[in-house]
């Protein structure tokens, strides 16, 4: 095979790693929508819908790390080629599902496969390109995470509407196959050759640690962060006690993240490789740049959370029209990896991690300016689609800012460890940006209803009606005549809520925008270089038609 056939065919290839991306990000949000016709069709209670929504992130969150390991042992491509296939496979389980029990078990293993792809997309990115070519690669595997967060809620609503909510996860079956057979044939195959032995018992104390980690973060608003709310329970098991789990498992989580560090600092001083990744962690981007991306997906993907809650439930639309919406979101990612390539080698990919993340800020505060309960569709566009435009931004060229110092032969560990920090950032937006809506919207709406005279009893029935349903229970009370002023209240309490959720998360991307300054080369100290950068940044926004000023080769000498 010649270079320009090489070089073709592993552009193709960037196109299967980007389908088989877009197979488990959109099952991660096309599932929401289409939960009302799973409860109607299976009869599961609110305890089942949590399994069937979370069992996946629990298992994924969980085998980041060790699957981005075993594929640098083993072969990335086989590890991925495996990973769809068990996605495939599962989903055919979860769309012929007669009860509640079949479903979350499917999702489970659902959760095993998409484990194994994430990495191993990542890594063989990070293995198969190289300068300026990576920046690119990496630019359209970011605009395709953001796009199909989008796009899932609307493919969701689509399949549900017009088919059956089994079509959601049908759906995965044709693209598994497609995706198989491409990797096959585009895909080259990448491992370390140095065969690093394995380290079983550190795979069981990261497992442990990110399960344990991600489902107390999940999960401590349902069962309380302390004191018990609600008792977990598995058959007729229930959760004895007035101590919640979620002190437990924050407890198991650090005990074996210590374990974890002590055990590879062990395996390390006698020359064997260890799960967690100590000697990375000594690389100053890959260490810095993890605690960054953990900080900017706290902002980043709660908003997800809070926004179609607040579409259907307050503004009344459907969950096709809500996925309409959000598709402002998704063209704004797409849009995002032809300007990030434009700018490939002529601005650093820091630079464009920065301006992404301004441009997130911008789009975020901006829905908190305008979220009301009557605001129109309209409205929210445009801010979308800047908040869309950023994640394709920042999002995969600060994946490529973690991944620039990493050894090949270490990508799929590095792959699965900012995997990990990305998905641990995840949950604790979800987790704090949802205390942040319920609780302002239960504590505006008992006040609303305070100065309406109603009595304390059936003030706290209303409220816990509402917000346990997460604004759901507004419909009902809107159509009935007693209660529609209620209705009216409720409709205010969780756009206020989702407001402050929105601002919340800017000021979650604030913070981390301002952790990516320990990224890129210093930026104090040395003015030759702060003005460099504020030229990359002249050029970013301001270059007309896509086409910076040459600086004659000086950034793409830089190091990123």
């Amino acid at each position: 095979m010649n270079a320009a056939e090489g070089g073709r065919r592993r552009w193709v290839g960037l196109v299967v790693i980007s389908l088989a991306v877009s197979l488990i990000i959109v099952d991660s949000t096309i599932v929401n929508v289409a939960i009302p016709s799973i409860v109607k069709d299976l009869g599961i209670d609110s305890t089942g819908v949590q399994w069937v929504q979370e069992s996946y992130t629990l298992v994924f969150a969980a085998l980041l790390l060790v699957f981005g390991t075993l594929g640098d042992r083993y072969g990335r491509r086989l590890i991925l080629i495996v990973g769809v296939a068990v996605f495939a496979l599962s989903s055919i389980a979860a769309a012929s599902a007669p009860s509640g029990e079949i479903l979350v078990a499917a999702r489970f293993v659902q959760g095993v496969g998409g484990a194994m792809v994430l990495p191993s997309t990542l890594s063989l990115i990070n293995a198969g390109f190289a300068g300026s070519e990576r920046a690119v690669a990496f630019a359209v595997w970011g605009s395709t995470i953001g796009g199909m967060t989008a796009v899932g809620p609307l493919l969701g609503g689509w399949l549900t509407s017009a088919y059956s909510w089994r079509w959601a996860f049908g759906i995965n079956i044709p693209l598994g196959v497609v995706i198989v057979a491409g990797t096959l044939l585009a895909v080259r195959e990448s491992r370390d050759d140095a065969r690093r032995r394995l380290d079983p018992v550190g795979a069981v104390l990261s497992v442990v640690a990110s399960a344990s980690l991600v489902f107390a973060l999940i999960e401590g608003r349902n069962y309380g962060w302390w004191a018990v709310d609600h008792r977990p329970r598995l058959g007729s098991w229930e959760w004895p006690g007035s101590l919640s789990p979620i002190p437990l498992a924050f407890g198991v989580a650090l005990l074996a993240i210590l374990a974890c560090v002590l055990w590879a600092l062990a395996r390390e001083q006698r020359g064997l490789g260890s799960m967690f990744a100590i000697e990375l962690l000594r690389i100053r981007s890959f260490r810095n740049g993890n605690l960054a991306a953990m900080i900017v997906s706290l902002g980043e993907f709660g908003i997800i959370l809070a926004l179609p809650i607040w579409l259907q439930n307050v503004l009344g639309f459907t969950a096709l029209g809500t996925g309409f919406i959000l598709l402002a979101l998704a063209l704004g990612s797409f849009g995002a990896s032809g300007l990030a390539g434009a700018f490939s080698g002529r601005v650093r990919p820091i630079v464009v991690v920065r301006v992404g993340l301004g441009a997130e800020i911008v789009g975020v505060a901006g829905l908190g300016v305008v979220i009301r309960p009557d605001t129109p569709w309209a409205a929210l566009v445009p801010f979308l689609f800047v908040y869309g435009f950023g994640v394709g931004l920042a999002t995969a060229q600060l994946t490529g800012v973690i991944l620039t110092d990493v050894p090949v032969s270490a990508s799929g560990q590095a792959s699965g460890t900012q995997s990990t920090s990305r998905q641990i950032g995840s949950a604790l937006g979800i987790a704090v940006l949802g205390t942040v809506l319920f609780s302002s919207a239960s504590g505006l709406l008992s006040s609303a209803l305070d100065s309406r005279g109603i009595p304390a009893a059936e003030r706290d029935g209303l409220v816990s009606a509402v917000v346990d349903s997460s604004g759901a229970a507004i419909s009902q009370l809107a159509a009935a005549p007693a209660t529609a002023a209620v209705a009216v209240d409720a409709k205010a309490a969780f756009s206020e809520g989702t407001r402050y959720a929105a601002w919340s998360a800017a000021a979650f991307l604030v913070v981390g925008l301002a952790a990516t300054l320990s990224l890129g080369g210093p930026l104090v100290g040395r003015s030759d270089e702060v003005t460099d950068e504020a030229s990359e940044t002249h050029q970013l926004l301001a270059a007309p038609h896509g086409v910076a000023h040459d600086d004659g080769g000086e950034s793409r000498r830089r190091r990123p």
